[in-house]
């Protein structure tokens, strides 16, 4: 499948490295560091229509994203195809839907980045990019992807979970931990930022659905309120 491919390199400590000489690729260098920032690097320099964004753990599936492409090109107002990643031993990472199901604010929280194939005229058009308060390398370390979606879906844009298998993944990762107070206060912002003044009714309806793991009732009043 004809693709570019572009690195983003953060590099604030000054590290030596080398870049592969395998393929051909563009590039770009930064002091900065976060994933949400290295994200907008791409997002900003693609040229190409769409773009899969990856890290140095993932394996892409040609075949689940030929179908997925396949998919936006037969409906050019969809903006965003949310698809599905399996592990190293073939199992699927999450409990995914089980049929096409248009991405909403409530259906959407548990997206990764090596799942999203962008639109990359569209979303550029609607000024839509990843909130660098959040995502792995900053205080607030995950939900980045949850929010890129749902700024998308506030500005009018489409999204759409399809039930291809597009990625290899290994089992852990950032959105895997739970339970210390610094996990839930980013969580906390998380559903602030997406839900603004009902995010309070949206906390707790999520640490009830979630009550094992949030281990009893001990943190409920401190997520509910968002202060810790």
């Amino acid at each position: 499948m004809p693709h570019e491919v572009f690195i983003s390199i953060q590099n604030p400590k000054g590290i030596e490295y080398v870049l592969p000489t395998n393929f051909d690729f563009k590039s770009a260098i930064s002091n900065e560091k976060g994933v949400a920032k290295s994200r907008n690097v791409v997002l900003n320099s693609a040229q190409t229509k769409y773009l899969l964004f990856a890290d140095d753990e993932i394996v892409f599936l040609s075949d689940g994203i030929k179908s997925a492409i396949s998919y936006l090109e037969a409906n050019p107002d969809c903006d965003l195809v949310l698809a599905q990643a399996v592990d190293t031993k073939a199992a699927l990472r999450k409990a995914y839907p089980r049929n096409k199901a248009k991405l909403t604010k409530f259906n959407s929280a548990k997206a990764a980045t090596y799942e999203m194939i962008v639109r990359v005229e569209s979303v550029k058009s609607k000024d839509v990019v990843f909130d660098e308060n959040f995502g792995a390398g900053v205080e607030n370390y995950l939900g980045d992807e949850y929010i890129f979606i749902t700024d998308l879906l506030k500005k009018g844009g489409t999204a759409t979970f399809l039930p291809l298998t597009i990625a290899i993944h290994p089992e852990e990762s950032s959105g895997s931990r739970w339970g210390t107070d610094s996990d839930l206060r980013a969580r906390a912002r998380v559903f602030q930022r997406v839900f603004g003044a009902t995010a309070p009714f949206i906390r707790t309806a999520f640490y009830f659905k979630n009550f094992r793991k949030f281990g009893g009732v001990k943190n409920l009043f401190k997520f509910i309120i968002g202060k810790f």
